[in-house]
């Protein structure tokens, strides 16, 4: 089983555990690396100077034991907030502008998804979808994130409330699209269970489809959780790799310091 993940929340956002509890789970399931990746999102955002110093003062308290990165999950639309001292970064997009401008979440509410569809987009899904893959293409950019979170977040609420065919090539094509422009980049994409670990979704950010394709333009490829309790640390990850596995790859990436300090990526081979 994978001993790391990135993509980590706490009491420090919307996380249900403190960073301190969070690090002691994962040494009970074994970790190596335990990367802490807190918001900084237009509506859920963090005292950036505090986590910072939180985050790195508890890495000098596991040293030795766990090696705990401090990064962000930082949001499209938030680009230009001051994250220094970031060892990495989380680009994700969470939203989208409605037609007077106004951000609307794409993960909090159907409804609120379902009004934006309605009121921007006259009903149709997959146009919408098609502004969310043309925004989602532009986070390296904005960002200058490590790592593509939850790619097709579109989708968040598609399984309980389906709206559109996430195999259809007016869904498809846009994504792949924005999917080529990224990986374009060498940033790393993550598979987040996230969604699925929670009974969400029952697939993953990528969906299947997509992680077939993004296995084609052999992009490097994280396995998160998207842990928001300790909990959840390692869930889906028994999942995620048979998936991945089934889509072609045969090792995922992880984050670590090297012997100066430094953070690094590389690759381990699939169990």
């Amino acid at each position: 089983m994978l001993k790391a993940n990135f993509h980590t929340h706490t009491t420090f956002c919307d996380g249900k555990d403190t960073p301190e509890a969070m690090a002691e789970a994962a040494l009970a399931l074994g970790f190596e690396q335990l990367g802490f990746s807190g918001h900084m999102d237009p509506d859920i955002h963090m005292d950036w100077p505090a986590y910072l110093r939180h985050i790195t003062a508890l890495r000098e308290q596991y040293r030795g034991r766990l090696d705990i990165l401090c990064g962000v999950e930082l949001d499209r639309d938030r680009a230009g907030e001051p994250v220094t001292g970031a060892e990495y970064i989380i680009g994700s997009t969470h939203f989208l502008p409605d037609a007077d401008g106004k951000l609307t979440a794409l993960d909090h509410s159907f409804a609120l998804s379902e009004a934006l569809c309605r009121g921007t987009y006259g009903g149709d899904w997959y146009k919408l979808c098609k502004a969310y893959f043309a925004s989602e293409a532009e986070v390296v950019a904005r960002t200058h994130c490590d790592i593509v979170g939850h790619f097709d977040l579109i989708a968040r609420f598609n399984h309980q409330f389906p709206r559109f065919d996430e195999n259809d090539p007016r869904y498809l094509r846009p994504a792949m699209e924005a999917m080529e422009a990224l990986a374009i980049t060498g940033a790393a994409f993550e598979l987040n269970a996230g969604a699925y670990n929670r009974n969400r979704r029952n697939d993953f950010y990528p969906a299947r489809p997509l992680l077939k394709f993004l296995h084609s333009l052999n992009a490097p490829l994280f396995i998160n959780s998207d842990a928001h309790s300790k909990e959840l640390l390692q869930g889906g990850f028994k999942e995620a790799l048979a998936a991945v596995s089934a889509c072609g790859w045969d090792h995922v990436c992880v984050l670590t310091h090297d012997e100066n300090g430094k953070v690094v990526r590389r690759e381990v081979p699939l169990e």
